[in-house]
């Protein structure tokens, strides 16, 4: 059986690039899928980074455009449905089932599976949707600062579904989730993850804000703007862009923020794969500006000491 290849790293840390080379680098061939809450939307092409045209030719891309923007429901459990089916499909065909992180909770998901958490109550869910997202933060800060590291900065449902179980069982979501209890992750699975100096990493992120803008990033939230769920509506990026669409802000302003959030969510991930390092059959890679095949080439030589053989069975 293939094992799961799971590639985490910052965002705009080249692990899409990563995952491609490893896709054609792995005897008989990889699939690449995607772990990532905001790619499952249709249409929000550019500012979610989801693969292009030319990176889906260049390895089969898998979880991505699922829903239209407009549907909500989606949920971990939704994914991690699909994604374990997908990777029973490529190991099918005799291939390497290549998960590119992605967002937090798909990849804890995947690696030590859900747990069971308390119904909601509706009189404060109702109460902790009113809040602005920087209050909610606040909220979930004073109840379980380990969990501001896991949830997108701007992932308001998971943030509320976080101060909702601390506040309903007296404990933190982060240590009620089993993923962090002591135990072992899949035993299926390897971890490749990329660390990038914090300077290194920002001037990518600033670089790639403008690259979207210039790819037309603007133009896409502004066809978008009427059929975005709640969701969709605070994606990174999108949501920015949006309070400039409704006057809230200049676009210069808009552009600024989108960096200055893309870093600090940067900062969180840093934080949070940490945790990652002392998981067993896990390898980090120190990154500079090395071009991607050479990445791909260590993950082969460091990670797995340049042989598949001892984990193909």
């Amino acid at each position: 059986m293939r094992p799961i290849i799971l590639i985490l790293g910052p965002t705009a840390g080249g692990k899409t690039a990563l995952a491609i080379d490893l896709a054609n680098s792995l005897p008989g061939g990889g699939e690449c899928i995607c772990a990532d809450s905001m790619q499952i939307y249709k249409r929000m092409d550019i500012g979610t980074a989801k693969p292009t045209t030319e990176e889906q030719n260049a390895a089969p891309h898998h979880l991505f455009d699922l829903i239209e923007p407009s549907e909500q429901g989606f949920t971990v459990d939704s994914w991690l449905t699909l994604a374990n089916k997908t990777i029973d499909e490529i190991r099918s065909r005799g291939k390497w089932p290549i998960v590119v992180g992605g967002t937090n909770l798909y990849v804890q998901s995947l690696l030590f599976g859900m747990f069971d958490a308390p119904s909601a109550n509706p009189q404060r869910r109702a109460e902790l949707e009113k809040k602005t997202n920087d209050e909610l933060l606040g909220i979930l800060q004073a109840l379980d600062p380990v969990a501001t590291t896991r949830i997108h900065i701007n992932d308001r449902r998971r943030t509320i579904r976080a101060i909702e179980v601390c506040e309903l069982t007296g404990k933190p979501i982060s240590e009620q989730q089993s993923q962090w209890n002591g135990q072992s992750p899949r035993d299926d699975a390897r971890i490749i993850g990329l660390d990038w100096a914090v300077g290194k990493i920002n001037r990518r992120i600033n670089k790639r804000v403008k690259v979207m803008m210039d790819a037309g990033l603007f133009e896409e939230v502004q066809s978008l703007q009427h059929e975005l769920c709640p969701q969709a509506t605070e994606a990174l990026g999108y949501k920015q862009i949006l309070e400039h669409l409704r006057g809230e802000c200049d676009l210069e302003h808009a552009v600024e923020r989108i960096k200055i959030l893309t870093r600090r969510y940067a900062k969180a991930q840093r934080t949070w794969l940490k945790r990652f390092k002392v998981l067993p059959r896990t390898h980090f890679i120190e990154i500079s500006e090395k071009q991607p095949q050479v990445i791909a080439k260590e993950a082969l030589t460091h990670a797995f000491s340049g042989s598949f053989s001892d984990i193909d069975a």
